[in-house]
């Protein structure tokens, strides 16, 4: 199923998968199964870059869908604390507009 919403729609998903599958896990348990997510991105990144190549019978990069995963697990952490991911964005986007409007020009 392909997703193209806002943050704010995709929240609401993911609460209501969520909510239909057992309810969210304790807070600690979310970071840590975000840094297993994490840990999975660059698994991939590694094999991808040539560092570390895949053990034998894993080929295919599985990249967007282990950071799928990841997101999907950041999710988690902001529904639980009641965090509007689409305005955070929003301000990460101003902060780095105008703190690092030159920076990389």
């Amino acid at each position: 199923m392909v997703i193209k919403n806002s943050l704010k729609e995709i929240q609401e998903r993911v609460d209501k998968w969520i909510h239909d599958h057992g309810g969210y896990w304790p807070s600690l348990s979310m970071v840590c199964a975000i840094m297993e997510e994490l840990g999975e991105v660059a698994r991939e990144i590694n094999s991808l870059e040539g560092y570390k190549p895949k053990k034998s019978g894993l080929k295919d990069s599985k990249l967007g869908e282990e950071l799928a995963d990841l997101l999907f697990s950041i999710v988690c952490i902001a529904n639980q604390y009641n965090i509007d991911l689409d305005t955070e964005l929003s301000n990460v986007f101003d902060k780095y507009s105008e703190r690092d409007s030159t920076r990389f020009c």
